[in-house]
């Protein structure tokens, strides 16, 4: 049996836009009150197809890594919380966070970049 298309295209990704929106906002008005949790971007956010759950990638500016995430674990019900508040969907997914290491790994990536550039120019 084929699988009925969905009436609305693209919609998960609408939806993990909002989701994405909705939690900076949050995380940054709501003024968490764990001191763990410092200033946090939120770099993704992908969701299952049934909206039950949500991989949140964030990174960060300052801090440890390991103690924002427990942070953020532990403020996850808050968050969903206020994301049930502004959402208008029948399902607002348990939220996973994980660290994103793509703007750390692009750092080194234009170091190296640059080390390479500056040794043939050396050369030359």
């Amino acid at each position: 049996m084929a699988r009925k298309a969905s009436s609305t295209p693209n919609r998960g990704f609408r939806v993990a836009d909002q989701i994405q929106r909705d939690l900076a906002e949050l995380i940054e008005r709501a003024s968490l009150k764990d001191p763990r949790v410092g200033m946090v971007t939120i770099n993704a956010v992908e969701v299952t197809p049934d909206y039950a759950h949500a991989k949140v990638f964030f990174s960060l500016l300052t801090g440890d890594a390991d103690e924002t995430l427990q942070g953020l674990n532990t403020a996850a019900g808050f968050l969903r919380s206020g994301l049930f508040k502004r959402l208008h969907i029948h399902t607002v997914p348990t939220l996973h966070f994980v660290f994103d290491r793509t703007t750390e790994r692009a750092a080194d990536m234009n170091a190296l970049i640059s080390k390479a550039v500056s040794s043939r120019s050396k050369e030359e």
